[in-house]
């Protein structure tokens, strides 16, 4: 999937010119996902819709993307947990690992996996490399088309570090909550006592 063609144009330190080429990077990513690994997407909507308990880890900016689908999936009304949260308890059977790591090389979270799995909990995987260690041990993937924050090659996106990448998972996330919402058959008002009220 090379960049967008806007990557090189002449006024491409314009904001408006840099949203373009950041919306037709997601826009192919997110395409190519839809035609490409739709048993992936549906894998990990029908692991999350089954768990006892749903956890999320991911590292930096990925890792906020999936903080973010936390919320979503609490809103839902399942149980779910931060790895790395003080309040998080151990995880065991019938619970899901969801993480998201571009290279899939990430070691805390490859760690965690494998803990994971150890536990006889199932892990979800949203990575760029299906054949990555994270890849191995998750008992469902989904590739992302995006490049990783160590690829600087500009080929797969013009953006810095991963930040199609992280883009993407936001918006996985996102339809995830979105399909496994259709199917609960709660309505939004259903869902809305469960947002925080302390603030």
């Amino acid at each position: 999937m090379p960049p967008a063609d806007t990557a090189d144009h002449p006024d491409a330190a314009v904001p408006a010119v840099a949203l373009d080429l950041v919306r037709a990077e997601v826009d192919r990513a997110v395409r190519a996902v839809v035609d490409t690994d739709p048993d992936g997407l549906a894998a990990v909507a029908d692991l999350l819709s089954g768990a006892r308990r749903v956890f999320v880890h991911g590292a930096g900016r990925s890792g906020l993307a999936l903080r973010m689908t936390a919320m979503r999936l609490m809103h839902l009304g399942l149980t779910v947990h931060v790895v790395g949260e003080v309040t998080a308890p151990a995880i065991g059977e019938g619970d899901v690992l969801l993480t998201a790591s571009g290279s899939g090389t990430t070691g805390g979270i490859v760690g965690a996996a494998r803990s994971a799995v150890d536990a006889g909990a199932r892990v979800a995987a949203v990575t760029t490399d299906d054949s990555s260690p994270l890849a191995e041990v998750a008992a469902a993937v989904l590739i992302v088309p995006a490049a990783d924050k160590l690829d600087r090659s500009g080929a797969a996106s013009a953006q810095y570090a991963g930040g199609l990448f992280e883009q993407v998972v936001v918006l996985v996330g996102d339809a995830l909550f979105h399909a496994l919402w259709q199917r609960s058959g709660q309505s939004a008002d259903d869902m809305w006592p469960r947002h925080a009220n302390l603030e």
